[in-house]
């Protein structure tokens, strides 16, 4: 007799031999004892997770001599038939290979015919998905309302390929990937009935390698044993299955931490020598720094991290003194360059330059110490050098308590009560404003009007002043930008500043607006930018900022 592998020989066949879909396997146990099972059921998830064994599984319930029972004899003539796989009744379909219409016309001409022994005739198709569109269109009718000896079950890794109308048409269960532990149990329990001495850091190994698949783990495992002779150790596992030994994934984080270049570079190079796929090698990688952030944030490690617990306490101890800043800013390394890597014709090389890149990064404190260093630094400035948030020798050290109706405008004050207005009012009257001084004192008043007033108009006329009055009008030079001219100048501001006038002036005047040019002024400005630039470059906020973080000038912008 041919041998039978282990993913055959030890398949089971009853549903209390399932390994990891329990949630699965109860529904379907409690529907099948309340006489309450679905025509046409659909079973999805990832390959290898037990879909087909449980469709053969619940086939047996159904057509069982005791039946139908969740708990299947597997001694009478339609279980063993269906063990085997010769049974007339139950019909395994391959989707892929009958995936035409035809193959669904002949189907739904055969479901009318009664089965031939069995209670039910139930159809299994496998990788229903890969039906044709024609074909789902054919069978949707037979599907809705099958005859009442009649049973679909589908099974299918890509769901979303599937219609909805057949979908709305099933009832529906999902499988999730079978845990790492429930995965080695089984490959052990396996190794106890094969009498073969495989060590427990091998089994989870292997079930690591099969990534939640338990036929991947059992296949893994037919092979090992084949080519080894022995107890099998990981040292077997590597040369056997091209496996990375863990504890070389974790020399290579310790390297990374500790900036050593050359004992990197000598892990990688014996990794290559030894034949290992460098694509691989990276995804094992990102997952360890991947669970190494987890281990550092210490929430619901159990759950995100599918490890056994003594490599969960090596990774504590790893990453103690690693700041979960900085393995994030690694991870991020990681993520951006992994199409590098899968495309890199030279993935040796390219590995190399991403740890070197890796390597010059500096770890970043956390933004709490950052704020707290920053608040610190400001509050010793302040009390060494009062002056250092001065412009034009004018100090600014309590503006945040300064009212804000005030610090709009301290001289807000309606200004026909100040003293010196009726010597201007008679002067405006009689025509003898001729010095600047008087034009100065009057725009100062009228000015304390207009931000009394109009707050919003002030901002705008701030660097304003009147440069002329006669009898019938007033010539403001407007000093700023185009966007103060055309603010001043036009709608409403300029209803409300002629009213103001003429309120003010006692008559109706008409203003007049000129636009100041001056190349002195440009020179000025240009200036004070730059003073003010080498204010802020020696400033010792900044340079002590630049200390905590790092970092260099790129460009200095003054508002």
């Amino acid at each position: 007799m041919s041998y039978l592998v282990f993913a055959r020989k030890y398949r089971p066949q009853n549903f209390d031999t399932v390994v990891g879909q329990k949630h699965v396997t109860q529904t379907l146990t409690k529907a099948i004892s309340a006489g309450r099972v679905a025509h046409a059921i659909l079973l999805s998830g990832p390959r290898g997770t037990g879909k087909t064994t449980i469709a053969r599984i619940l086939a047996k319930a159904m057509n069982c001599i005791e039946g139908p029972t969740p708990s299947p004899c597997n001694v009478c003539r339609s279980c063993t038939e269906i063990t085997m796989g010769s049974s007339v009744d139950v019909l395994e379909i391959d989707g892929a290979s009958n995936n035409g219409v035809e193959n669904v016309r002949d189907l739904r001409d055969n479901v009318k015919y009664k089965p031939a022994f069995s209670r039910f005739k139930i159809y299994i198709i496998d990788e229903v998905h890969m039906l044709t569109t024609a074909a789902f269109n054919a069978l949707l009718k037979t599907l809705e309302e099958p005859p009442p000896h009649v049973i679909f079950i589908f099974a299918t890794t890509e769901p979303h390929k599937v219609p909805v109308t057949i979908l709305s048409r099933c009832q529906r269960h999902d499988f999730k990937r079978i845990g790492l532990d429930e995965i080695s149990e089984q490959m052990a329990y396996i190794c106890n009935k094969e009498n073969v001495d495989v060590s427990q850091e091998s089994l989870t190994a292997i079930a690591r390698a099969a990534g939640g698949c338990m036929r991947d783990a059992l296949s893994l495992l037919d092979l090992v044993l084949s080519c080894s002779e022995g107890s099998i150790t990981e040292e077997n596992l590597s040369d056997t299955l091209g496996l990375v030994d863990r504890r070389t994934i974790f020399k290579i984080a310790d390297s990374v931490f500790s900036s050593d270049v050359a004992s990197l570079l000598d892990i990688l190079n014996d990794l290559y020598e030894n034949g290992h796929n460098f694509k691989e090698l990276y995804s094992d990688i990102t997952e360890h720094f991947r669970n190494l952030l987890i281990v550092k944030m210490g929430k619901k490690i159990d759950k995100l991290i599918n490890l056994p617990s003594h490599e969960i306490d090596l990774m504590a101890k790893q990453a103690k003194d690693i700041s979960a800043i900085f393995l994030n800013q690694i991870l991020d390394i990681l993520y951006r360059e992994d199409s590098a890597i899968r495309h890199s014709p030279n993935p040796k090389l390219t590995l190399e330059i991403i740890f070197f890149r890796m390597l010059q990064i500096k770890p970043a404190l956390p933004i709490e110490l950052l704020i707290e260093k920053i608040d610190g630094l400001i509050k010793n400035t302040l009390k060494t050098d009062k002056n250092i948030l001065t412009e034009n020798n004018a100090v600014y050290e309590n503006i945040r308590s300064e009212p804000l109706k005030e610090r709009i405008c301290e001289k807000a004050v309606y200004p026909y009560k100040e003293a010196g207005y009726e010597d201007g009012l008679k002067k405006i009257q009689t025509g003898t404003v001729t010095k600047e001084s008087d034009l100065i004192g009057i725009w100062k008043d009228l000015y304390a009007v207009i931000s009394g007033k109009y707050p919003s108009l002030a901002a705008n006329m701030e660097k304003c002043s009147i440069k002329e009055i006669t009898e019938n009008s007033i010539l403001i030079e407007i000093d700023g930008n185009g966007f103060n001219f055309s603010r001043i100048t036009s709608g409403k501001n300029l209803d409300n500043l002629k009213n103001i006038c003429n309120d003010f002036f006692g008559k109706n005047i008409e203003v007049v607006f000129k636009k100041k040019i001056s190349v002195e002024g440009d020179m000025h400005k240009k200036n004070k930018s730059a003073k003010l630039k080498d204010d802020v470059l020696n400033n010792p906020v900044v340079g002590e900022a630049l200390n905590i973080f790092n970092g260099s000038i790129h460009k200095v912008k003054i508002l």
